[in-house]
């Protein structure tokens, strides 16, 4: 399951979270092809990878002083939480499921 986050749920369902799991979050946007092209890719990772890592998904368009305060200044993004903080951050155009999946693998 994929969260859709907020500025209202972010610091409890990111950054407490993280605490006791690894949370990646997805910054998209709807207007962003490559990122609508990783989404089926990325649910697919939160269903693979359920109970060991948290997933979540923000939409910058509606986040915007969120997602600039979490240093997101490309799309698509996927930033990894830890301990309550952020400790990895992947993006470009190019972005693969294979990357990402290895990222995820750094965690669980």
């Amino acid at each position: 399951m994929v969260l859709e986050l907020n500025k209202e749920n972010f610091d409890a369902e990111v950054l407490e979270i993280s605490k006791s799991m690894p949370v990646m979050v997805d910054y998209y946007s709807p207007k962003c092809e490559p990122c609508q092209e990783l989404m089926p890719e990325v649910h697919a990772l939160a269903e693979k990878y359920d109970g060991k890592m948290k997933f979540g998904k923000l939409d910058i368009t509606q986040n915007r002083r969120l997602a600039i305060g979490q240093k997101v200044l490309g799309l698509p993004t996927m930033c990894f939480y830890k301990d309550g903080e952020k400790v990895s951050q992947l993006s470009g155009d190019d972005l693969t499921a294979v990357e990402i999946e290895e990222e995820i693998l750094k965690f669980v």
